[in-house]
Parts: structure tokens; C-alpha cells; sequence
């Protein structure tokens, strides 16, 4: 093991790790970056058969042994640390997921509005509530929190602090007719690390091995995509990912949560193999091909069949056969899909449908954590989610026919708890406050954006800088002292 360092003080530093082989270029780069650090302490770890050749003055560490070895850039010993297998694959595999590219902004997407260049106009007060002169204001220290927390919409102070604990205002309605009642104590999120049901799954017997029956026909399915998956049979089971996993018809105990995952894995990645589906579904220690077809065969019971007897879990005709579900199986993510790209295109006029699809987040897609081969679906609703509220806001809180600050409180609530560190919607939450002329809101709101970023140890965007000089220390700016927001 190859260390090369900088450290010009006496502060621990930043660790690069390269486990693959050193080439000659990478060698240069990352000579260039640690150059480039300054007095920043950075330490290049790498294999040395390849990394001594490129960093001669490096210090090497024999790897193989636990004994003490001296440091001498530490002036110390040390032990050399290691993993086990387990954890160096969890490691691995989200390093993997962590470095895919961002989906870039397409179709509707690029509908999106961009942020107001204006400020919002502010409405007028009420003869009980007179408009105070404004003052130039300095911006309020995270301290502040503690003067107005609970007293300004409290479902966005929720979100911003504790996003499990914010609920929908009012029950909303499943794209099944049947009113949601999920609650925090219904999570049915899957750690990604082995949990005692998975252990369980492991000794399932094997005498549930998939039957080599008949398979209905049916088409396979396919990639979700919004425009390829308008549902024909609205009696069909759901698989409901923005929030907690749940399908229609699995129950939330036993290995009802597995089940509800599986099923989610199938949707969103038909046609896979045994050997895949049971490694997406425990990278750490894999299911069994007897597991999966328990699971498998627990899934099709619970999920029932179509009017004409069709299975919506097929069963295979041969064991090469993929695994999969039937097309007619809906979820709401392809449902929220449907909603938001015909009405983007629309501008405001498809305000209703882009509400009705923030209906349809119960909170942070997949729950709290996902399985590895979920992380990236779940970063592209994340990202998808917050553009929606984004543009309920938008529209909603300027003055004009379609104003409802109402309306675009609840936009923004839904997007932050889906990520209570969205700089975009604490700016929206900002202008919802200057154009309801809501002082102690503003201050609330820039209060609680401080402490998200305090807690990331990061700076406020450039924008939510300006935004905030602008709006407290603007001369012509009417904010007034306003009571609890609208409920």
C-alpha cells in the first residue's frame, strides 16, 4: 500500500482511495489535484505495485499483516484496517451507483419554469394586519429557529426537520379509489443491509420451487415509461414507490415487505434471471434460487389473478425462462409520470394534474433506504418530484388567476419531504412568504434553509444568497409581521 501525502496541518485529511491498478495518467491527475489542494491535508492511498513507480517518495505499508507499522509522515504506528468481504461489496456497489450520470432534462421536462427574475408582489393587508414600513434587515442567524419555530407553516418546518413526520393534510386518495392511510408506523422500507427477515428467506424450503405450468400469454413488460404504460384494468394490483413500498394485496408483515420489493425489482427491471434478481435483492448475502421462488410463488398468490384467470405473476415454462409480471400491473410512478408530462407542456393550465401527482408521494421514494439497484430510480424521482413542486409554486404564487398560496404551500411541503436539503424549494418557500407578506415566515424560512445547510457543512447557493439580500434589504419592500400561515 502506496501513501503519498500533503498535510501542512495538524488537522486529519481528506482520504483518496484508488484500489484499481495506477496508471501512468491517473498517476498525473491525482499528483495534479493533490498540487492543486494547497494547504488543504489530502492523503492518496493505492496499490503500490503500480503506484510506487509513479509516487517515489511515497510511503509504503505492507497490507498483509495486522502488526503495527510506522508512519513516519505521522510520526506514529499504526494498524492497517480491513474489510470484509461483505462490506467491501456494499462499499463497491454504491461507489458504482453513486458515479451514473445525471439524467439530463428532456420532452416535458424541459418545461420546467426557471425561477422568477422579479420579486413577488407582496398582496395587500388587511385593516387589522396594516402594512409596517419596511427596514433594512440583516439575515437571521440559525439561532433564530428556536423564536419561531411552530409558529409558521408548520408542515414545511416538519419537512425541513423530521421528513417521516409529515403527512398529507388531508387523506388523499390512491389511483384505486381507496383513501390512504398510511402512516409513520407503516414503513415497509428494506435496509439494504441484511435484516433477520433475510435470514429467514435463506432457509425457505425448497419445496416452493417455481412449477414449470403453462404460462398465460402475455406481453413482456417493459422499461416503465409514462406514455407505454396507460392502464387497462384498473382492478389491477399497484406497486406504490414514491414513499414507503407497498403493492396491492401483499401484507406489511412477515415476508409481506420482501414480497412488496420483489415486486418492485420485477417492474422496474423485468426479465432478469434467478442469479441477478437474487443478488439485487441482498448484494451482501444473495437469496437463493429456492428463496426467490418462494417468493415468487407468495407474490403470485398475493397478487391474484385478471377477469379472464390470467396470473399476474406468470408462472415460468422452462427454468431458463426470465422472471416477470404481467404488463397490466400498474404503479404509481408511471401514473405520476402520465400526470406530469401531458400537463407540463400546458404550462399553468395543467396546474390540476401537476397537483393530483403530488397526491401521489407518500414521502421519500422506496422509503427511507433503498436496495443498491433502487438508489438510481430513486434519485430520478427525487429530482422529478421537486421540479413538479418546483413549478406548483411557480405558478401558484405570484399574483394573476391562478394564485392559490394555499396551493403552493403544499407543493413545497410534499417536495421537502421528499429531500429536506432542496435549496430550490426553500428559495420557493421564501417567495411564497414575501407575497403573503409574512415577516416572520421569511425569517423562518431562511432560518431553517441555514440550519440544513449547517448541517451539511456548506454554504447557501448563490442564488438563495441574492434572493434573501434582496428581499430584507430592498428599501420598497412591504413585509409585514403576519401571524400563523394559512392551515
Amino acid at each position: 500500500m502506496d501513501i503519498s501525502a500533503r498535510d501542512n496541518t495538524q488537522h486529519q485529511p481528506y482520504l483518496l482511495l484508488c484500489a484499481a491498478p495506477l496508471d501512468e495518467d491517473t498517476a498525473w491527475q491525482f499528483a495534479d489535484l493533490i498540487d492543486r489542494a494547497g494547504t488543504v491535508p489530502v492523503t492518496l492511498i493505492a496499490p503500490a505495485s503500480t503506484a510506487a513507480t509513479h509516487f517515489p517518495e511515497a510511503e509504503i505499508l505492507n497490507a498483509s499483516t495486522s502488526e503495527p507499522q510506522t508512519l513516519d509522515h505521522a510520526g506514529t504506528d499504526i494498524t492497517v484496517q480491513r474489510l470484509q468481504h461483505a462490506a467491501y461489496l456494499h462499499i463497491t456497489t454504491a461507489l458504482k451507483v453513486s458515479g451514473q450520470p445525471p439524467h439530463p432534462a428532456d420532452g416535458p421536462w424541459q418545461d420546467v419554469p426557471d425561477e422568477p427574475d422579479s420579486m413577488p408582489q407582496t398582496q395587500q393587508a388587511s385593516p387589522d394586519q396594516p402594512n409596517a414600513p419596511a427596514t433594512p434587515a440583516p439575515i437571521p442567524s440559525p439561532t433564530a429557529a428556536t423564536e419561531v419555530n411552530g409558529e409558521v407553516f408548520p408542515a414545511l418546518l416538519t419537512a425541513s426537520t423530521d421528513p417521516s413526520g409529515l403527512r398529507p393534510l388531508s387523506p388523499t386518495t390512491s389511483p384505486t379509489g381507496h383513501e390512504d392511510k398510511t402512516g409513520p408506523g407503516t414503513d415497509t422500507a428494506v435496509p439494504s443491509l441484511p435484516a433477520p427477515a433475510a435470514a429467514a428467506d435463506s432457509t425457505a424450503a425448497a419445496g416452493a420451487a417455481e412449477a414449470d405450468d403453462p404460462a398465460p400469454s402475455a406481453d413482456k413488460p417493459t422499461v416503465p415509461v409514462a406514455e407505454e404504460r396507460e392502464a387497462h384494468d384498473l382492478h389491477a394490483p399497484e406497486i406504490r414507490v414514491l414513499g414507503p413500498v407497498e403493492v396491492t394485496g401483499v401484507d406489511s408483515t412477515g415476508h409481506g415487505p420482501r414480497m412488496a420489493q420483489l415486486a418492485a425489482l420485477l417492474y422496474f427491471r423485468p426479465g432478469r434471471n434467478a442469479d441477478v434478481l437474487c443478488a439485487d435483492m441482498d448484494p451482501i448475502n444473495p437469496w437463493s434460487t429456492s428463496t426467490l421462488n418462494a417468493r415468487m410463488q407468495g407474490l403470485r398468490s398475493s397478487l391474484g389473478s385478471d377477469s379472464t384467470g390470467n396470473v399476474y405473476v406468470p408462472r415460468r415454462k422452462t427454468g431458463e425462462d426470465p422472471y416477470r409480471l404481467t404488463a397490466a400491473v400498474r404503479c404509481d410512478w408511471t401514473h405520476f409520470l402520465q400526470l406530469v408530462e401531458r400537463a407540463l407542456p400546458q404550462g399553468p393550465s395543467g396546474l390540476t394534474d401537476l397537483e393530483q401527482a403530488l397526491t401521489l408521494v407518500r414521502g421519500r421514494p422506496f422509503g427511507g433506504k433503498a436496495l443498491p439497484w433502487a438508489e438510481p430510480y430513486q434519485q430520478e424521482m427525487v429530482t422529478r418530484i421537486i421540479d413538479v413542486a418546483h413549478t406548483v409554486a411557480t405558478y401558484r404564487t405570484p399574483a394573476g388567476p391562478h394564485h392559490d398560496l394555499s396551493a403552493a404551500r403544499q407543493a413545497i411541503a410534499t417536495g421537502l419531504e421528499v429531500d429536506d436539503s432542496a435549496e430550490l424549494l426553500y428559495r420557493d418557500w421564501i417567495r411564497l412568504e414575501a407575497a403573503r407578506g409574512n415577516r416572520t415566515g421569511l425569517h423562518t424560512a431562511i432560518t431553517r434553509i441555514q440550519h440544513v445547510n449547517a448541517a451539511l457543512d456548506c454554504s447557501l447557493e448563490t442564488e438563495t444568497t441574492q434572493l434573501i439580500n434582496k428581499l430584507l434589504n430592498t428599501p420598497d419592500t412591504t413585509v409585514r409581521n403576519a401571524g400563523p400561515a394559512i392551515s
